[in-house]
């Protein structure tokens, strides 16, 4: 399954990512692409995340 976040906030550890319906996710930052930053574009496949250019 593929699902598109925006990342709307780090804070700590975690990020608060958005999908276009506006669900909210916490993940932890340790999942995710080290490089991100808010506002991002990040896609989810399985438990793979990458940054949508």
């Amino acid at each position: 399954m593929k699902v598109e976040y925006t990342v709307r906030t780090i804070w700590g550890d975690y990020a608060i990512l958005v999908t276009d319906d506006g669900v909210e996710n916490k993940m932890a930052l340790a999942l995710l692409p080290p490089e991100i930053c808010e506002g991002d574009r990040i896609l989810c496949e399985g438990l793979d995340y990458t940054i949508i250019k």
